[in-house]
């Protein structure tokens, strides 16, 4: 090759198939990989402080795990909880427990589930 022919080689243009290809594959990615659910939120704030011990109404247990919720040793669905708690006499307190495997969203579903309940006290056990 020449000294004069090195400034005239022409440039090969770059293929933008493979860009494309890429792009694609993390599209398709990021798509399949996100979840589009709707979580709900609770501020924990709203809860109301504990009552004196010896109040009126005897207190409620209530144990969280990962696939089931018992009230007082009994399994319970969640969306009976509400109609149960108002049954008894006087609701003062909730006590609720926590399983290790249970998820966040878990226990914020029994919290917006017992947050219409008037009179009521939640307390989370450790």
């Amino acid at each position: 090759m020449r000294l004069q022919d090195i400034g005239r080689q022409k440039r090969r243009r770059v293929s933008l198939t493979s860009l494309i290809d890429v792009i694609f594959l993390l599209l398709l990615f990021f798509m399949l990989s996100s979840t589009f659910s709707q979580y709900s939120e609770f501020s924990l704030g709203d809860l109301a402080p504990a009552t004196a011990p010896g109040s009126a109404g005897s207190p409620l247990f209530i144990r969280v795990s990962a696939n089931q919720l018992d009230v007082n040793g009994a399994a319970t669905p969640l969306a009976d909880l509400p109609q149960l708690i108002e049954e008894r006499d006087a609701p003062a307190q909730a006590l609720i427990s926590l399983n290790p495997d249970v998820s966040a969203q878990k226990l914020t579903d029994v919290l917006l589930t017992l947050r219409p309940i008037n009179g009521l006290d939640i307390t989370l056990l450790d």
